[in-house]
């Protein structure tokens, strides 16, 4: 989908799901700038080996910092915010690290957004908020109920959101994924730190808590999706995107040994697992809203996303310690 003559602004562009919807915009035509977290090595994260560099425009900031972020939004359109720290297990270690990044970098490109007038921001959230389901499927009018600190910073987000459309009518999406998986993500998810142990080929995969269930999409899925939202007419709303299919722990470790031709053996390790009343025990999304109402639909099977992941994983080995618990 093409978003007009303006510029687009991505950020979190040098991140997972980011460099991808970076690059998928840039396909369709769109001019694209990258906002990406300033570091004394210049990297550009994901993108900075894109085969469309050329076509990106980077600028780099914080989005902690007010000034770098309304510097970015100079000239843009639309906004797709997706810059967060992510992670549940070190939201417990600092909390405030999640405020400052997640609520006040969320409050950061809303009021840039308000104060450049801009036509549409898209603020992508996480059906964390909700914590275990409480009806299965998932719809957006779940009860909102926080088990982490992670997931506390991601709803006040939205919810400042929701207030920037409320009281200035700001032109305000919340984008939902659901367990997002798939290539180039870091080895603190639960996708690609099962694929490395099963790959390491030492038989053993240790994880935390055997039972909780998760609704995985690929991450090709969730941009198509993230750009069907931005599309479509939900201003004001928030939308779920998400396969409507849920995996267990176990069951997805037996998977992938499956699709690896590997004999695994699960090892429980406390340290890997969440505070009990912490613990998010099944995430399922019911996605008729956004099926309903675009021409999204989830188009990538669980097999064949573990497929291409594992093929990435295995040809990126050098970049994952699978003997080592990344918090």
């Amino acid at each position: 989908m093409n978003f007009g003559p303006g510029t687009i602004l991505v950020t979190g562009a040098g991140g997972f799901i980011g460099s991808h919807l970076t690059e998928h915009l840039v396909q369709q035509g769109n001019r694209v700038r990258a906002f990406i977290h300033y570091n004394s090595a210049g990297s550009r994260g994901w993108l900075g080996h894109s085969k469309y560099s050329s076509d990106i425009e980077f600028c780099n900031g914080d989005i902690r910092d007010f000034d770098s972020v309304h510097r970015a939004t100079e000239g843009c359109s639309a906004v797709f915010h997706l810059a967060a720290l992510i992670g549940i297990p070190y939201s417990y270690v600092s909390p405030q690290a999640y405020i400052r990044t997640n609520i006040d970098g969320g409050y950061h490109v809303l009021e840039s957004v308000r104060l450049r007038g801009l036509q549409k921001v898209v603020v992508t959230s996480t059906s964390e908020i909700y914590g275990t389901a409480q009806h299965c499927p998932m719809d957006e009018n779940h009860p909102v109920n926080c088990q982490s600190p992670y997931a506390a910073t991601k709803v006040s987000a939205d919810q400042l959101a929701f207030s920037y459309h409320r009281s200035f009518g700001l032109p305000v999406t919340i984008a939902r994924p659901f367990n997002t998986y798939g290539t180039r993500q870091s080895a603190r998810a639960l996708v690609p730190t099962v694929v490395s142990q099963v790959l390491s080929g030492g038989g053993i995969v240790r994880v935390g808590n055997l039972y909780p269930r998760r609704d995985l999409t690929f991450v090709d899925d969730v941009v198509r999706g993230l750009v069907a939202v931005a599309g479509g007419d939900f201003v004001g709303e928030a939308v779920h995107i998400g396969s409507g299919q849920s995996i267990s722990v176990s069951e997805l470790v037996e998977l992938v040994g499956r699709l690896t031709g590997r004999n695994v053996s699960i090892v429980q390790q406390a340290e890997r697992c969440r505070p009990e009343t912490s613990e998010v025990n099944l995430l399922v999304c019911d996605n008729s809203k956004i099926c309903s109402r675009t021409d999204w639909r989830p188009g990538t099977t669980l097999q064949e996303g573990l497929r291409r992941t594992i093929a990435w994983i295995e040809s990126h080995g050098s970049g994952f310690r699978p003997e080592e618990y990344s918090v």
